[in-house]
Parts: C-alpha cells; sequence; structure tokens
C-alpha cells in the first residue's frame, strides 16, 4: 500500500501504549494529533529523534497537539526506551505492524546486503476531522522536531 496523503481519511487504531493504558483514534476523535513512526526503540537514529521531540517539548507542549511515537517494538520496550532517555510523549506498540501498513509506512529496506520490513521515518498529522493533515515523509532524525514545530504551529 501506498503512503496516505494529505486529505486521506486516517485509519482507525487501538494500540497499548508503553504506560499499558489504550490510546484509539475513537478516543482523540475531534482534535489534532500526530502519529510519528520510527523504525525501533534505542536505535541511533531512533533516540536522536525522540531525544529531539524531548528536547523540544515546551514548544510542542505549547501547542496543544498530542504526540505519539509508534513502531513495532513492544509495549515493555517503549517503557524502557521511554524511562532511559525521559521522553514525555507515549510510545504506542504496534506489533503486528497494521497501523504502520495502513499508512504506507511499512516497506522494504536493505542494510549491509540484507532486505527486511520495518518502518519508514515519517510523521503524519491528523486533523479534527479525522483526514491526514500533514505528512513528513522520511524525516532525518535531527531536523524531525523543528519540522513537526512548523506544520503543528499553523
Amino acid at each position: 500500500m501506498s503512503r496516505l496523503n494529505p486529505g486521506d481519511a486516517a485509519p482507525a487504531f487501538e494500540l497499548t501504549a508503553d504506560d499499558g493504558t489504550t490510546v484509539s483514534s475513537a478516543d482523540l476523535a475531534g482534535e489534532r494529533y500526530a502519529l510519528y513512526f520510527y523504525p525501533k526503540d534505542d536505535t541511533p537514529g531512533c533516540t536522536a529523534q525522540a531525544c529531539g521531540l524531548r528536547d523540544s517539548w515546551s514548544r510542542l507542549d505549547e501547542i496543544g497537539v498530542p504526540v505519539f511515537g509508534v513502531s513495532p517494538d513492544s509495549v515493555k520496550s517503549h517503557a524502557k526506551f521511554r524511562d532511559k532517555y525521559a521522553l514525555p510523549y507515549r510510545l504506542l506498540s504496534d506489533e503486528g505492524h497494521r497501523l504502520a501498513e495502513a499508512y504506507g509506512v511499512w516497506i522494504e529496506k536493505k542494510f549491509m546486503g540484507r532486505t527486511y520490513h520495518g518502518n519508514e521515518r515519517s510523521t503524519f498529522v491528523i486533523g479534527a476531522d479525522g483526514r491526514v493533515e500533514q505528512v513528513l515523509a522520511q524525516v532525518k532524525p535531527n531536523e524531525h522536531a523543528e519540522q513537526l514545530i512548523e506544520v503543528l504551529a499553523v
């Protein structure tokens, strides 16, 4: 499936967060929120991205749009990652990668001659109407926070 675009309906979901709570699109209905898909907890690029958001959190928090990280890692892995880096936002476990597939970011990757599937590093801002408002595709870990702030501030 190809990546969703602005104007597309956001797929419904219900995922478990690192704190054991359930986060669903139904609970978020009527408000803007952001889902940032990343490959794997506690890897160099994903840590840089997560900590960049953490370091910019006061600015993001002022905007008032909930931000959730999504990867195929387990709830336990997410909790450890969040605690280790004092991340102020929740990480959602998409272990079956169904949500990543629905957003079109579960892709084939190649690394050191090996082919595998994983999350493309992309962010989706969902509008209060339940439609994709903005897509930040293939973001660079160190630039993501500023790009997200710029998009959410409008």
